[in-house]
């Protein structure tokens, strides 16, 4: 299989660069992307925008709302992209459509896959270490389960400020750290925190981390903090994970 997987915060020219030349060379020269807007409210707005704003690296992006048959789409389509915004909204669409099985049997079978925040956190087993808030449920948290881990787009290690006039005050909620500590008192399954502009190849069981550093949570050890170019394989790959995983 073959997935890019993007945290987001693409929005400086760097990083857009980045992301272009990722893209270029995970799709190669396929003519047309097809690109699942589900998690946004304005569908047609949402292909726009991409293209508006360079995050299609030149490529024709077909969006899948716009076929009366989607699973037909996703068959006929020689590349995927799945946009981020809520990710239970996403969720909900496609169990609903029917569509997570017509996808995860493209993607195994060759199919290259692209994922950016939401996009990327349906391509784990399961939505569960989403940070989004749960304004529609989906029928089951179940997602793709295209890798063996988990990932948690716009991580940030630390407590958060909030800025009043000229002044930062500690917020003292809780860390994402936090948060992440209390999935793994009920799961076993690997998280990589992935900071913005910070972007996951997978490919032939490889992962690769570039672009913004990740941090990786597993079960009953420290995080481990770490710079990309890296490869996060020993990390977070089945192997990893140690017998009984529960996603």
């Amino acid at each position: 299989m073959r997935l890019l997987l993007g945290s987001g915060g693409f929005r400086t020219d760097e990083r857009v660069a980045l992301l272009a030349a990722q893209m270029r060379d995970h799709f190669g020269d396929v003519a047309k992307i097809l690109f699942v807007p589900y998690a946004l409210a304005d569908h047609d707005g949402y292909v726009q925008m991409m293209t508006e704003r360079g995050l299609n690296a030149g490529y024709a992006l077909d969006g899948i709302h716009t076929h009366a048959d989607p699973a037909a789409a996703v068959e006929r389509a020689e590349a995927l992209y799945v946009g981020g915004g809520n990710t239970f909204r996403l969720v909900d669409e496609l169990h609903r459509r029917d569509l997570l099985e017509p996808i995860r049997a493209r993607v195994r079978a060759g199919m290259p896959y692209m994922g950016v925040s939401a996009g990327s956190n349906v391509a784990c087993p399961t939505l569960k270490t989403t940070n989004d808030m749960p304004i529609v449920m989906p029928p089951s948290f179940e997602t793709l389960g295209l890798v063996p881990f988990h990932n948690n787009p716009h991580y940030f290690c630390g407590t958060n400020f909030v800025k009043r006039d000229d002044d930062l005050h500690e917020h003292f909620g809780e860390t994402r750290d936090d948060r992440l500590r209390e999935f793994h008192e009920m799961n076993d399954t690997p998280v990589v925190g992935l900071w913005e502009g910070g972007i996951l190849r997978v490919d032939a069981g490889r992962i690769r981390l570039i672009g913004a550093p990740a941090r990786v949570f597993r079960r009953g050890h420290q995080p481990v903090d770490i710079d990309p170019p890296a490869d996060l394989s020993a990390h977070l790959s089945a192997a990893a994970q140690g017998p009984g995983n529960a996603i």
